[in-house]
C-alpha cells in the first residue's frame, strides 16, 4: 500500500505435505520469516486495484473473479492471462471479463456457484454514498452467448471468456476490457452487504448478511425482492455467511457479537427475530469468515479478529463424550483451534482434494507494521478421527513397541 510495487494477483503452485511425515530436521530449520520452499509463484497478473477478495469458478479452476476498490467485479482467465514483472509503473493488465451493474465500490462480498457459471456480489465498504445496498447476480454463460450470437463481438476460442485483443490494444484501462450485465439487481438490505453465498444445489438461490444485522434469502426465479428476511439474526453487524454443503438447510452466520449461529432455513424467525439452532460461543472478538468443511457435515470453521480459527463439530454438542474429553470451560461443539496468526484471521479455505487442509490469511497490519501471512496447515488425524479408532491405533502401536523389544 505503500506504492512501491504494483497490486498483484498471484498464482502458486504449492506442494502440500502428506500427513505424518514432518521431518524433524525441516521443524528445527523453520523460520518464519523465510519464504517457504513448498510455495512456488507460477504466473503475476498486475491487478487494477487493491485486491480485496479472490474466488474460484468450481467450474474452472482457470477462471477467477477478484473485488476490487471499484463498482466492478473482475474476470480473469489465469491460464490466459499473460505473465508480468511486478515493477513500479507497470501497466496493469487486463481483465478478461468485467462485471457491471454495481453504483458504489464492491470490495468484499464476493461468490461463485457451485452448479452454474453464476457470479453473486454485494456492496461492502466504508466509503458508501448510500445509494446501491444491493446483490447482483450475473452468468458468465451469458457473455459467451453473445459472443456466440453476435458477429460484432470479438469471439473467444473455444466459448472461453476470452475476448482476442486487437493489434495495437494494450492494457491501458480496465474499462477496456469486455463487459457483461447482469441478470438481476435484488434489493432488501438497509445498510451495507458484508456477504454472499448461493445454495449448494441451485444457481437461483442465495443468501446474504449486511451490517443491518439482517440475514436475507432470496430466489432470482421468483424476483428481485427477499424471500425470507431474517431482520435480527444476531445482536449487531454480519460479516459473513456460509452455506452447508452437504444439507441445503442448514446456514451459518459469523457477527461482529462474537458469535457464529447456525439457522435451518425451514424456521428462520420468531416474530422477526432470528431463531437459530445453536449459537456457538468461544471467539473474543468479531467473527470474519465461516465455512463448512467439505469432507464432514456437522464440521465447520471460523476465523475472528482475535486471530484465532476455531474447527466446530455440531454433532459433538450436547454430547457426554464430548464434554468428557475436553476442560469443562470448553465452548460445546469445539474441537480444535489454530492459533498461529499473529493478528486477525481475515479469510480461509478449506482444501477440498486434500482432507482436512486449511489455507488462512491474517492481516499483520496491527502487529507487525504492515503485510499479512497465508498459512496452509493440517490438523492431526487422531484430532478429528472416532475415539474408538485412535484408541484402537494405539493398542496396535503398544504392541507393536512390546514385539520389537521382546525380540531385541
Amino acid at each position: 500500500t505503500d506504492g512501491s510495487v504494483p497490486n498483484t494477483l498471484v498464482i502458486a503452485n504449492c506442494e502440500v505435505v502428506k500427513p505424518r511425515v514432518a521431518a524433524a530436521e525441516h521443524i528445527s530449520q523453520f523460520n518464519e520469516e523465510a519464504r517457504s520452499p513448498f510455495v512456488k509463484k507460477y504466473k503475476t497478473i498486475i491487478h487494477p486495484g487493491e485486491v480485496n477478495r479472490i474466488r474460484e469458478l468450481p467450474q474452472s479452476s482457470r477462471i477467477v473473479a477478484t473485488h476490487t476498490d471499484s463498482p466492478d467485479v473482475l474476470i480473469w482467465d489465469v491460464e490466459a492471462q499473460p505473465n508480468r514483472h511486478a515493477v513500479l509503473g507497470a501497466t496493469h493488465s487486463r481483465p478478461d471479463l468485467i462485471l457491471t451493474g454495481h453504483q458504489d465500490n464492491a470490495e468484499f462480498a464476493l461468490a461463485m456457484c457451485p452448479t452454474e457459471p453464476y457470479v453473486l456480489s454485494g456492496v461492502t465498504g466504508t466509503f458508501m454514498t448510500g445509494k446501491d445496498k444491493s446483490v447482483v447476480l450475473w452468468s458468465i454463460q451469458d457473455h459467451i452467448t453473445t459472443m456466440a450470437t453476435d458477429p460484432t463481438k470479438s469471439p473467444g476460442s473455444g466459448g472461453s471468456i476470452i475476448k482476442q485483443n486487437k493489434p495495437g490494444e494494450g492494457n491501458e484501462k480496465a474499462a477496456d476490457g469486455p463487459s457483461l450485465g447482469p441478470r438481476g439487481v435484488f434489493c432488501g438490505h438497509e445498510d451495507t452487504v458484508e456477504d454472499v453465498t448461493f445454495c449448494p444445489s441451485s444457481a437461483q438461490e442465495f443468501c446474504s448478511v449486511g451490517d443491518d444485522s439482517c440475514l436475507i434469502l432470496w430466489d432470482a426465479r421468483v424476483g428481485t425482492g427477499p424471500t425470507v428476511k431474517v431482520e435480527k439474526a444476531h445482536n449487531a453487524d454480519l460479516h459473513c455467511v456460509d452455506w452447508n454443503p452437504h444439507d441445503d438447510n442448514l446456514i451459518l452466520t459469523g457477527s461482529a457479537d462474537h458469535t457464529v449461529r447456525m439457522f435451518d432455513r425451514r424456521n428462520l424467525t420468531s416474530n422477526g427475530i432470528g431463531s437459530p439452532i445453536y449459537k456457538f460461543e468461544g471467539h473474543k472478538a468479531a467473527v470474519l469468515c465461516v465455512q463448512w468443511s467439505p469432507d464432514k457435515s456437522s464440521v465447520f470453521g471460523s476465523s475472528a479478529e482475535d486471530g484465532l480459527l476455531n474447527i466446530w463439530d455440531y454433532d459433538k454438542v450436547g454430547k457426554k463424550v464430548e464434554r468428557a474429553s475436553r476442560s469443562p470451560s470448553a465452548p460445546a461443539g469445539l474441537f480444535f483451534q489454530h492459533a498461529g496468526h499473529r493478528d486477525k484471521v481475515v479469510d480461509f479455505h478449506w482444501n477440498a482434494s486434500d482432507p482436512w487442509t486449511v489455507v488462512s490469511v491474517s492481516d499483520d497490519c496491527d502487529t507487525t507494521g504492515g503485510g499479512g501471512t497465508l498459512q496452509i496447515w493440517r490438523m492431526s488425524d487422531l484430532i478429528y478421527r472416532p475415539e474408538e479408532e485412535v484408541l484402537a491405533e494405539l493398542e496396535k502401536f503398544k504392541s507393536h513397541v512390546i514385539s520389537c523389544a521382546t525380540k531385541a
